[in-house]
């Protein structure tokens, strides 16, 4: 079974569970609860220059590329695998948990229109929870754990203090489990991941998990949230 079919064929698999007499398993849920947290206490101001990117994992990558697609000032986003090398980043060996890498996104904003603190801001409280370790909903596994892979000591410095201050707030039940790191390399998947969920809104997977985290951006974040997807004018990778 080749990785595209595996992807596939794995949710379609996990949600027909919710068909069969209305039996639903215990650790199955739904997307995670949007967190209503504090904007950054620290953050970098707006300012006209080129444009930057910002690297997110938080899950299975179609939902997180959904909701920074639908971000005011977000100019593209790609998914990829980070954490790991470029010889097995591929979906079929990152899939097997064994690679090192995480499913992650690369966000290209401008940061005259968005600042990196509100993007973690969106991250951390609808993107997905970051309070679960080495899983996301019904994901498991290394390969979709939560993290930020930063590219400066300026990226750096805001995500730890911004951490910092929701575990001190105590914003979630749990302890925030995110991985901070440094970014060696961003790996765009394969590119029929890319646009997923634009391209499939009615995917089993899709409505019951990610379309759930657009509207939560729509309804907690009004002013940062656009209709129209940067993904309509998104190139993908040729793989």
């Amino acid at each position: 079974m080749n990785a595209r079919n595996s992807k596939v064929i794995t949710k379609v698999t996990f949600l027909s569970l919710l068909t069969l007499g209305g039996f639903v398993s215990p650790i199955i849920q739904a997307a995670e609860a949007p967190v209503i947290i504090a904007a950054p206490a620290l953050d970098n101001q707006k300012a006209k220059g080129a444009l930057q990117t910002a690297i997110f994992a938080g899950g299975c990558f179609w939902g997180v590329e959904g909701v920074f697609e639908h971000v005011r000032g977000v100019r593209n986003v790609m998914s990829g695998y980070a954490g790991g090398t470029k010889d097995d980043a591929t979906y079929n060996l990152v899939s097997r948990g064994r690679t090192g890498h995480a499913e992650a996104v690369q966000v290209t904003y401008d940061p005259a229109e968005v600042s990196y603190g509100e993007l973690l801001q969106i991250f951390f409280s609808v993107a997905h929870d970051p309070t679960q370790l080495n899983r996301q909903g019904p994901d498991t596994g290394p390969q979709y754990r939560s993290a930020v892979f930063y590219g400066d000591e300026t990226q750096k410095k805001l995500t730890e203090t911004y951490v910092a201050q929701l575990d001190q707030a105590r914003a979630f039940k749990r302890k925030i489990v995110t991985q901070v790191v440094p970014l060696t390399q961003f790996y765009p998947a394969e590119a029929y991941h890319q646009n997923f969920l634009q391209r499939n809104p009615r995917h089993p997977y899709i409505v019951y998990n990610d379309l759930p985290k657009i509207s939560n951006l729509k309804r907690i974040f009004p002013a940062a949230y656009i209709d129209e997807p940067v993904a309509l004018n998104k190139a993908t990778p040729a793989r």
